[in-house]
């Protein structure tokens, strides 16, 4: 179980760390915070199915499954309307 515990630290700090410089994009933002997401709903998993009790597992699957398709929603409209998804033209929205 240690092997796996470290698996999931290492796999959720490499994660971060794209999540933290890869930021020029908004497609490898959300590339990145789906990896996290991913990472995270399978800690859930290992640790709760020890417990027996998986219904949280699956709530949080919907809330992620959610939150990719709102991503890639702005990330379409936004490209439709500016052109790119670079967030460097999304600052000129701010007053």
């Amino acid at each position: 179980m240690e092997f796996l515990d470290l698996l999931f630290i290492v796999s959720f700090f490499v994660g971060l760390s794209v999540f933290c410089s890869l930021n020029k994009h908004l497609l490898m933002t959300l590339l990145s915070l789906e990896f996290l997401m991913l990472n995270v709903f399978f800690m859930i998993t290992v640790y709760l199915s020890v417990v027996g009790c998986l219904y949280f597992s699956m709530v949080f699957l919907t809330f992620m499954v959610c939150e990719g398709a709102l991503g890639l929603g702005i990330l379409v409209s936004l490209v439709r309307f500016y052109g790119n998804d670079y967030f460097q033209s999304y600052a000129n929205l701010v007053c």
